[in-house]
């Protein structure tokens, strides 16, 4: 069975957080936003909004694309 799109956001960001070589703290304040929330990405008990996930790519050093599997083969 095909993961769905959260699944595969969560997958996603689970690693580029996990991989990028910042602290979960750090990339909190980047965002403006609780470190919980972080760590709430990487479990999948949210997403973050367009805005955030628009500020943690650029403070990480990836795209959005890599996040949301844009442009990949399915």
């Amino acid at each position: 069975m095909d993961k769905s799109l959260d699944e595969k956001i969560t997958e996603n960001l689970k690693f580029e957080i996990e991989h990028c070589g910042k602290r979960k703290i750090d990339i909190a304040r980047a965002l403006g936003i609780d470190s919980s929330s972080v760590s709430q990405y990487c479990s999948g008990r949210s997403q973050p909004t367009l805005a955030n996930l628009s500020k943690l790519c650029n403070f990480i050093g990836i795209s959005a694309d890599d996040i949301l599997e844009i442009g990949k083969d399915k």
